[in-house]
């Protein structure tokens, strides 16, 4: 059955790095795939800014949604500075209507960046108001709730990422998440090596430079690795590469049907088992 798929980052990248794989392997399932920026990503850079950055990022995102064949958005919040507004929960609840996606993934609500933790907060809080006809009455409202989840990070407090979900990622789906990685140069190649003091580690070389991207902390084959290691018993197999997420009780319930089209259905951690 072919399903939709909506992730929701805070700037442009930050879905490619954390479901890049998935939202390929989505895509080539035949499934509609759509990538949301809720930042224009206007302050992501050391020597860029302004309209001038904001369309250079905006290229690089469409960039990356061709090589995956999904669409990519970026919504107009100024980088830096997005916050959980009622006019902007309602603009995503009109979004998420439009699209009538199965799955939302978004950020854990516990994170460093304050755009992170309000794009969290922003999607949890349309959540449930999607399925809500008096809530922006303009828009119809979803007769189903979505299944909402979180996308994996590394944060332990106030709880660590605990996954209900590992996806399989094959080989040739991780070589189109790193080139869509590689397309967003202004971050992965620039503005991120230098706020982490590694700009001199990037290769001028562009092949060099892809193969260094690999080995990179913020966006490696060895988190993709350790994903399948760490999740393995949601996983069949031998598995090498893999994506997880963790479903959040604010939306829907995450369903065999769901589970079997999306994510292989053996990957899904019984629901009895989520709260221990």
């Amino acid at each position: 059955m072919k399903r939709t798929v909506l992730v929701i980052g805070a700037h442009p990248d930050d879905a490619d790095i954390r479901a890049g794989g998935f939202a390929c392997r989505s895509a080539a399932a035949g499934h509609d795939v759509t990538f949301v920026s809720t930042t224009d990503g206007r302050a992501g850079h050391h020597e860029q800014g302004g309209i001038e950055l904001v369309e250079r990022r905006k290229a690089e995102a469409a960039a990356a949604a061709e090589i995956a064949g999904i669409d990519y958005q970026v919504l107009d919040a100024p980088d830096g500075r997005l916050r959980p507004t009622l006019e902007r929960r309602e603009r995503l609840i009109r979004l998420i209507r439009r699209l009538s996606p199965d799955l939302v993934l978004t950020h854990r609500p516990n994170d460093y960046h304050p755009d992170h933790r309000y794009t969290s907060q922003l999607v949890r809080d349309a959540a449930y108001m999607v399925t809500v006809p008096n809530v922006c009455p303009g828009t119809p409202a979803l007769d189903t709730n979505p299944v909402f989840a979180y996308l994996l990070d590394t944060f332990e407090r106030p709880y660590p990422f605990e996954p209900d979900v590992a996806v399989r990622i094959p080989s040739e789906m991780v070589d189109r998440k790193y080139a869509m990685l590689d397309c967003h140069e202004s971050q992965v190649y620039e503005w991120l090596p230098y706020n982490t003091g590694r700009l001199d580690e990037v290769p001028d070389d562009p092949d060099r430079r892809r193969a260094w991207l690999e080995t990179d902390p913020l966006a490696s084959l060895a988190e993709m690795r350790e994903a399948a290691d760490r999740f393995g018993d949601l996983l069949s197999g031998e598995v090498e590469y893999a994506e997880a997420f963790e479903v959040s009780e604010y939306g829907g319930t995450l369903d065999d049907d769901l589970a079997g089209d999306l994510f292989d259905g053996a990957n899904v951690r019984p629901e009895t088992d989520r709260d221990g």
